[in-house]
């Protein structure tokens, strides 16, 4: 870090160590001397920079809460904290909803038609530059040169707005000349150089891959604005039909010989009993001759789709 930085936390925590000093000389127990600054506050206090030019907050308390806490540490972005009055919500009018969106899709579009697709998974982060719908009117390594170092700039700025760390892989269009491939490194490396995260980067492999790390300092905003989804569990993927009703099948021929002679009812999903009653009909029907039962289906939409129940009547 700068020297600048660097003053400029001692200051904070030496302002912070007289307030307290101060407080708990001029009071009596039982007081509050310190307690944990709130969220708001503690963006004041560690995201704003001299690359901010100002603060806009939609609430008269946290407004006032906010400038109160920067006459006592930073006195010198008072005047950069700004009441929102406008009409319709603050998120709407700076396009915030627009981009928490972007920040939840795993596809980001690119203004020349090119787009990288980010995939995260418990190990690693994986970003995919493609072309997309651009096509170029130059030779297809220009094109996928501009493609790449387009990338390269939305790439770094998804990063620090998805909150992104630990080990990311970045698969660019592959690029034929070392010296395009040294153009588009040193591209990313100069991006990352206002990331305040501290990041280790690799050079490009003859893939077309870069290997980074980036310090993991906070949740990603993909974890703090979602959750695993109740229905697939996360896994982002499940059974087909057609693979659920063998499963079935197997179960009940598992079953068959207790089975034999009885009547019984097999609970499924909607689609599953569908997939029962039409294709996979036939093979039912052998199941229910070879073992003299009669399986009578019952749909229902408490049911997962991976989901059934075999009862004995």
């Amino acid at each position: 870090r700068s020297d600048a930085e660097l003053k400029a936390d001692m200051d904070y925590l030496v302002r912070l160590w007289e307030t307290i000093r101060r407080r708990s000389e001029t009071s009596t127990a039982p007081v509050l001397i310190h307690r944990v600054l709130s969220l708001s506050l503690r963006s004041v206090r560690d995201l704003f920079s001299s690359e901010t030019d100002r603060i806009v907050v939609d609430s008269e308390e946290e407004h006032n809460r906010i400038r109160s806490f920067a006459s006592q540490f930073f006195p010198r972005i008072q005047d950069r904290i700004e009441l929102y009055r406008g009409p319709e919500p603050v998120f709407d009018h700076y396009g915030i909803e627009i981009e928490v969106t972007r920040a939840l899709d795993k596809k980001v579009w690119l203004k020349s038609g090119g787009y990288i697709v980010i995939e995260q998974t418990e190990a690693l982060t994986v970003v995919d530059v493609n072309t997309g719908k651009y096509v170029g009117r130059s030779s297809l390594e220009d094109t996928t040169v501009k493609i790449n170092l387009e990338a390269v700039k939305e790439i770094v700025y998804q990063l620090r707005l998805r909150n992104i760390g630990g080990i990311i892989i970045i698969d660019f269009i592959d690029m034929k000349s070392e010296e395009n491939r040294e153009k588009v490194y040193n591209a990313l490396v100069d991006a990352l150089r206002a990331d305040r995260s501290k990041t280790t980067i690799c050079k490009i492999s003859e893939l077309g891959l870069v290997e980074m790390t980036r310090k993991r300092v906070r949740e990603s905003l993909g974890r703090s604005l979602s959750e695993a989804c109740p229905y697939c569990s996360g896994e982002g993927v499940l059974k087909s039909k057609k693979t659920i009703c063998y499963e079935v099948f197997r179960a009940l021929e598992r079953q068959g010989l207790l089975l034999s002679g009885k009547q019984v009812s097999l609970y499924v999903h909607p689609a599953l009993a569908e997939e029962l009653f039409g294709e996979e009909r036939r093979f039912l029907e052998i199941l229910e001759q070879r073992y003299g039962m009669k399986v009578n289906i019952s749909a229902s939409e408490k049911y997962h789709i991976e989901q059934y129940r075999i009862e004995p009547v």
